[in-house]
Formats: structure tokens, sequence, C-alpha cells
């Protein structure tokens, strides 16, 4: 039994990770280790291990590192602490493989870990790029460390060839997200109301907004500038926290000041979960934010996006997006809730896969021979 250890470090990305993790639990090939990180352990974003060990997974190990704080030194803080302790889980678990999605510091730092301990790495949505964060430069370092590669496009799949990794290792998979989009049992409108405790409106927008961690904007500034065009609209609006990175604090203190204006209209989630998150993104009109969830799974639910500012720039576009600047949010609201518009969303396929990752990820996984030596591949 080829031992995978799991390591995830927030909402966000165990809601992307679940459909693998639920696989390698039932694999009679593979043996599940699970390690919560980061976020999942801090009370300002919802205590989310709790949601983990709801949903019947077992946690080998919780590992407390996040410094809350918006600090410049805070995020530097969390990963060393975080390759600090994961060292010491990876010693005691002693996984075959270390299975990573994404682009986050804590995830750097489980690869970071995993590599100086010679222990194979499987990297979930690599050659991807995000140029307002500093995600960007995170991304690209994993895939350098790992060995096993799961993208979500083809033309991610090549850039991850480009960067030197062999094409024997390199697989078009497509995004692990579509497939809770299309296998989750999600709920109803007013299955979604009861549990929000909230009544959605003739016309609702669902509001995530995370730090541009390259950008030099004024982050309070910019949230007043949104807020002021939002408030325009007569729109009921369902916010989410945003998530642990320099600022985000911020985003989230202001998002509850602003929806204590207004409780009827606005209505404010710490963690809605992967099952309330994608619901939300079902029922509402709009999706209003920078979230890669946006990007990615919204338009396998045909809605329109409207992306705000550059932290996305550079990934590949479902035709429902449209990216806007502040100064423009109102006009490109305006048009992606037009009868034009809407009716070129229903007619989108999503670039980012049909719900089958999952499966060709386990496929790989129980396959696929390892080792932690690898050659750079010329083109």
């Amino acid at each position: 039994m080829r031992k995978i250890c799991v390591v995830t470090g927030t909402r966000a990305d165990y809601g992307l990770l679940y459909p693998v993790i639920k696989k390698i639990k039932l694999s009679t090939k593979l043996t599940l280790q699970l390690i919560a990180t980061n976020a999942h352990l801090s009370s300002n974003f919802g205590m989310t291990y709790k949601q983990i060990e709801q949903d019947g997974f077992v946690l080998d190990a919780k590992i407390d590192n996040l410094f809350s704080s918006d600090e410049i030194t805070s995020i530097p803080k969390s990963t060393g602490l975080a390759l600090s302790l994961l060292s010491k889980s990876f010693e005691k678990l002693r996984p075959d493989v270390i299975l990573i999605l994404g682009d986050r510091y804590e995830t750097h730092a489980a690869a970071t870990a995993a590599m100086l301990m010679k222990i194979p790495i499987a990297h979930i949505h690599g050659g991807e790029s995000t140029e307002g964060a500093v995600d960007e430069y995170i991304r690209h370092s994993i895939t350098k460390m790992s060995f096993l590669h799961f993208c979500s496009t083809e033309f991610y799949r090549k850039r991850v060839i480009q960067m030197g990794e062999n094409p024997n290792r390199v697989f078009n998979t497509g995004a692990p997200g579509i497939d809770n989009v299309l296998n989750l049992k999600l709920l109803t409108k007013s299955q979604l109301e009861s549990e929000l405790n909230w009544k959605l409106s003739s016309k609702n927008a669902l509001f995530t907004y995370h730090p541009a961690t390259l950008s030099d904007n004024n982050i309070l500034s910019d949230l007043k500038r949104i807020f002021k065009t939002l408030s325009k609209f007569n729109m009921n609006i369902l916010f989410t926290f945003a998530n642990a990175d320099s600022g985000g604090s911020i985003i989230n203190k202001e998002i509850e000041n602003f929806c204590l204006k207004n409780n009827k209209k606005y209505k404010v989630v710490k963690n809605l979960g992967q099952v309330k998150y994608l619901s939300a993104m079902r029922c509402v009109d709009l999706i209003i934010g920078n979230s890669s969830s946006g990007i990615i799974e919204a338009a396998s639910f045909h809605v329109p996006v409207v992306n705000i500012g550059d932290r996305q720039n550079g990934r590949l576009r479902n035709e429902n997006v449209i990216d806007c600047s502040i100064e423009s949010l109102k006009e490109s609201i305006n048009i992606a809730l037009s009868d034009v518009f809407l009716s070129k969303c229903q007619k989108i396929e999503n670039i980012y896969g049909k719900g089958n990752a999952s499966e060709v990820i386990i496929q790989k996984l129980e396959q696929q021979l390892l080792s932690q030596k690898k050659i750079f591949f010329d083109l």
C-alpha cells in the first residue's frame, strides 16, 4: 500500500482536494495520510479542520503555524514554523508521496520539507499563472521540487514541460474542483437560505476577494470604492472571508463593517464550506471578486463573473469572465447581468475539465514509478 500524505492549509485547497482525498481513502492500493495546517487551525478562519473531521477523515497531524498578523514578517514566520513542524510529521508518518495543491506559502513549506527529506512530491494545478500575487513565484518553485504533475489544462501541461519537467510525469487531468461541481449533492435555493439564515432576492451575487499580494494599492481605499459601487445595485450579496495572506484581516474587517449597515441585503460568512459555497455559486446571478473559483469553477454553473484587478492575470479564462478595474466595476456588473451576456454564458463548455480529474490523479498515484531524482528535460 503506497502511503499518500495530503497536506491542506485552507478551506479553499481542502475543497478542491476533497474528491481526491475521498478516492485515496477508497483505493485498494493507496493509504491516506492527512495533515491540516495554517488557516485550518485558526479561529479567525472558522477552525475548519473540524469540517475535515466531520467529512469522515482522520487527521494524522494538526500543524498550528499561522501568525495572525498583517505585519510583513508574519508570512515568513508562518512558513518557517510550518516547515519545522511538517518535517517532524513527515518523519513520523514516513509517507511514500506528498500530495499538495496550488501555490500558497504553507504548501511551499510542505514541498520544501518533503524535497529535503527525499520524499517524492505530487503537485496539482502547476503551470498556471497569477501575476498579481506572490503565489506566482511559489507555484513555479513547487513545480521544480515536484516529481508528478497534475495540470488543469493542456496549455498548463505544456508550460510545466517547458520548465524542464519530463512529459512522462506531467498529466492534463483537468481541475479537481470541477469534480465537486458535477458530483457533490448541492443545496437547493431554499436549503441554502435555511443554512445561511438569510433570504436571497430577485438578484444576488457572491463576493470573494483576496489580497493581491504583489500590489502596492491601498487595500482599505480599494475596498471602500468597491463597496460604494456595490451599494448602488439593488442586489443581495453573500460575502465570504479572504484568505490568510497579508492584508486578509483588513478585508475581513471591512466586509463585516459593510454588512452591518444592511444585514438583510448583505450577509458575511467566515467559511461556507465546499457544499454551501458551490451551492451559492449555482444560486446567484453573479460572482464578484478576484478568486480563482470565479476563473475555474464558475463556468460549470454558466454564471457570469466580474473579476476585479490583476490578481488572476495570466490565468486562462472561460468566456463568462469580465475583467475590470475598480473604476469600471459598475459598468462591468451591468454588462454581466445583461441578457446578451447571460445567454453567452449558457453556451460555455468549461476549459478546466469535465469532472474526472480525481479519477486520473488516483490512477497515476497508484501506477507511476516514483523517485526523488530528476533530470532536466530540454525541449
